[in-house]
């Protein structure tokens, strides 16, 4: 099965921990039809099925007879997500030494690991660093600080002003 992107994973994460398993409300900040999209394309794949809306916040479509539907991700669904990298502040050590090697990390999951361990830091790291190890541009570089670390994964990230690194950014608390 080919890996989720991070859109899919916005949709179907949250539906694990609920009740109902429904992926409804979507809390991921996703614009236009791109929900329905994601939805479509989930259905298609086994991730996500069809299931009776008991709340109308849940409600993704009705069928002929007029009865409310939601979508709830299925076994399926939640072993792909299992298969992919799940990020978790748990998951790395506080005080992550410096990386000895660096990953040629073109790939978005392996990159993502790279810049969580390297804000673990307690030096943190820099834009140029992080563009070193990773091969990412700086703007790609900010965005997956604030975007995917800071705002998807709930990472706090201070940054500070520093005579000799320029900016540097860490994780904290």
């Amino acid at each position: 099965m080919p890996d989720l992107t991070d859109a899919q994973r916005a949709v179907l994460a949250p539906a694990l921990p609920r009740a109902d398993r429904s992926i409804y409300p979507i809390t991921a900040p996703l614009k236009g039809g791109a929900v329905g999209n994601i939805a479509k394309s989930l259905l298609k794949r086994g991730l996500l099925e069809e299931g009776r809306a008991d709340d109308h916040a849940t409600v993704w479509r009705c069928d002929d007879d007029g009865e409310p539907l939601t979508l709830r991700i299925t076994d399926a669904g939640a072993q792909a997500l299992s298969g992919d990298v799940v990020h978790s502040a748990k998951r790395y050590e506080r005080n992550v030494e410096p990386l000895v090697e660096q990953l040629p990390a073109r790939e978005n999951g392996r990159a993502r690991d790279l810049l969580i361990k390297l804000l673990h830091r307690a030096d943190g790291a820099s834009i140029a660093e992080m563009t070193d190890a990773t091969g990412w541009l700086p703007h790609s570089v900010r965005g997956a600080i604030s975007g995917v670390i800071a705002k998807k994964l709930g990472y706090t990230v201070a940054s500070a002003k520093d005579d000799v690194r320029g900016r540097v950014y860490r994780i904290t608390g």
